[in-house]
This record gives C-alpha cells, structure tokens and sequence, in this order.
C-alpha cells in the first residue's frame, strides 16, 4: 500500500517547464540583447500547389521570394528555401493543429521547444549581429521583414529583421547560451 501511495505521489508531482534563458537580457549604450518568451513554431515543408491552403488554413501568406516574410495576426512566416518555411506563432495559437486541417501535400513538423529567439535591438543592432553574421545588414540589403538562414560565429540561426534597428535571432536551444554570449559580447564591443 505505502509503494502505491508513493507511486501516486510521484505521479501528481508537477514538472514546471522553464524556457532556456529565460530572463537573461544585456543592455549596452547603443544596443540591447534579450531572450524572448516562448512562442508555438513549426518547420513547413509543402510544394508550390500547397500554398493557397496552407497560407488559409495559416491565416497568413507564405511568402515565395528569397529573404521574404510575412505578418499577420501574431503569426510570421520566414521563407528559408523554395519549399521551406519556418512559422512562428507569438499569439499562443498552434500553427501545426492549423496544418493538420490541411488535405494538401505539406510536411509540418513542430519545433516549439527546439529553438529559442533573441532579440537584438537598438541603434547598434546590426553592428553587433554583423560580429559574427557574414551577411550584408545595411537596411538596402537586409530591409525590415528580411529573413534568411545563416550563421553566427559557429551556429546556425536564422536571422529576422524586425524593424530598422532590430533584429530577431533564431537558434537551437543547444547552442542559445552560445548565441547570447556571443551577442552579449559583441553588443558591449559595438558600445566601446
């Protein structure tokens, strides 16, 4: 009876979930590094005869065209190849229970947990991201809403443009802590 009730005890005992960083931020003259909170994301494969209902049953248009996103109600949409996007949904609706309504050739794969975002904001936003992104992040090559999969010194992420001075950086919760100091450094070099 007492390795039932101990069963049952260990059972009910809640597991609480926290987000990789949660709570870390930087700020520097010029710059500010943060994670930011949880959101649903997906990894959405589908060929060009799938967009129409995927983009409805989504409730935002797959963007088509290299660099390209899109908005609209919470939810973004970051083209990363020809039959590649990566949606992520800040308004606490599930983009993969929106694709499984969809009959229409598609892959949707949810990778909520996998990836954490930071963001990187302020007038020496590009400077710091640029420490470790090969990639051209004048505003004429990397305009507002640009997004691509790149690296940043040894790690994969894909990189989003939010604003004039800001910028949103995906990356694999394994390599986040990696990430963040890599931005947190760079930011304080990009204040100096």
């Amino acid at each position: 009876m007492a390795k039932a009730a101990a069963k049952t005890n260990a059972a009910s005992a809640s597991v609480e979930r926290r987000p990789a960083l949660a709570g870390r931020a930087l700020s520097a003259p010029g710059v500010k590094v943060e994670i930011l909170p949880p959101a649903e994301r997906i990894s959405l494969r589908a060929p060009e005869a799938s967009l129409a209902a995927l983009s409805k049953a989504l409730g935002v248009t797959l963007p088509t065209k290299p660099k390209s996103s899109a908005t609209k109600g919470g939810r973004t949409a970051l083209w990363l190849g020809p039959d590649e996007w990566l949606i992520i949904d800040e308004s606490g609706n599930d983009p993969l229970a929106d694709c499984a309504k969809v009959s229409a050739l598609h892959s949707a794969v949810g990778i909520s947990h996998r990836n954490v975002a930071i963001s990187v904001n302020g007038p020496a936003a590009a400077v710091t991201v640029n420490s470790g992104c090969p990639q051209d992040l004048s505003l004429e090559a990397f305009p507002v809403e640009a997004a691509s999969r790149t690296i940043l010194g040894k790690s994969e992420i894909v990189l989003l443009r939010t604003a004039a001075d800001a910028f949103r950086v995906e990356c694999w919760r394994s390599f986040s802590d990696y990430v963040f100091t890599f931005l947190s450094e760079a930011a304080s070099d990009a204040a100096n």
